[in-house]
């Protein structure tokens, strides 16, 4: 596959897709959006990838934000239309069956923040810095600041951060949980890639309803939610990896999963 904005890798059943406008310090525009929402789709179809690590070209940015340049035009029905677009791209990413590990290599901010939210695990390097800086142009986060953030960081944080468009470190994002891991900058992608292999080690119906539970599950309540971890846990204890996984166990050995 072949991308104007993108590259585009898998290795041992770990697919690496970097953002690649680093001039503009990798800047969300239409063109990349279209070109992210078609590759997405691809790799949700493709069985012989266990997980997603997905990072941004050059030492400076994992995504600057949205293309101001692009937006500065925009009608108000054209800049609804923008976010609605962002917003079903990253919505994408969130439902996506296979694990998506945001690896932030520098800024993470207005929609390269999304963005990372977007993703299931965030790993960022010592030069990261994260941000909603929408406030500072006169509008709000489009691409779903105002919603995951929230829910990843608690409200109170999160009204900060949206209504200072104060830009935090690594650090500081691993400390409200918007961040998992914070590493060296040579460690960024090891890292990235040592989780996604640890993942895949792991029945792959387990890892993947893992995800959906949690996405489904936090939106509903615990009664419900309940129920559905119930009917899962389940619907897994007819598949050949369950009792491979269940064996291995008592055999002390290790599991051989095969996506059975």
């Amino acid at each position: 596959m072949n991308f104007e904005h993108l590259l585009f890798a898998v290795e041992d059943g770990i697919a690496t897709v970097t953002l690649n406008r680093p001039k503009a310090l990798n800047a969300l525009n239409s063109a990349l959006l279209t070109e992210l929402s078609e590759l997405v789709d691809a790799i949700a179809k493709d069985a012989s990838i266990g997980a997603v690590i997905l990072t941004g070209a050059g030492e400076k940015a994992f995504v600057a934000g949205a293309d101001i340049a692009e937006m500065q035009g925009k009608t108000p029905l054209e800049a609804r239309a923008f976010s609605q677009f962002g917003n079903s791209v990253f919505s994408k990413i969130e439902r996506m069956p296979q694990p998506v590990i945001a690896a932030v290599n520098g800024f993470a901010l207005g929609g390269g923040c999304e963005l990372a939210m977007a993703c299931d695990i965030r790993i960022a390097s010592t030069h990261a810095k994260f941000g909603q800086p929408e406030v500072n142009l006169g509008i709000v986060a489009g691409f779903g600041g105002t919603q995951r953030l929230p829910r990843l960081v608690g409200p109170g944080i999160a009204k900060e951060l949206l209504m200072t468009g104060d830009m935090i470190t690594a650090e500081r994002a691993a400390q409200i949980g918007l961040v998992n891991h914070v590493v060296e900058p040579a460690e960024l992608l090891p890292k990235a890639q040592e989780i996604a292999a640890k993942m895949l080690s792991k029945g792959p119906f387990a890892v993947r309803f893992s995800k959906k539970l949690v996405n489904e599950g936090i939106n509903m309540d615990l009664e419900r939610a309940l129920a559905l971890e119930s009917e899962v846990f389940g619907t897994l204890f007819g598949t050949e990896d369950r009792l491979e996984g269940m064996t291995a166990f008592l055999e002390k050995r290790p599991a051989k999963f095969q996506g059975k």
